[in-house]
């Protein structure tokens, strides 16, 4: 399971990590700093979402 943990994570963290920048620079935050935190915090909403994809995939 960790291996597809890993697989989905790859996919769910740039997506969201993507979608945490855009929300941040339509807001009007184009800063380093801001884009930054907007990546980071996108990468870190990732990892629980890609664990719970995981387990039910592999409990399917």
């Amino acid at each position: 399971m960790l291996r597809l943990f890993f697989i989905i994570y790859t996919l769910a963290g740039t997506t969201l990590a993507g979608s945490a920048i855009v929300a941040a620079l339509t807001m009007q935050m184009v800063d380093a700093k801001s884009i930054i935190v907007a990546a980071v915090l996108g990468a870190l909403a990732a990892v629980p979402v890609a664990w719970v994809v995981a387990k039910q995939i592999s409990a399917a």
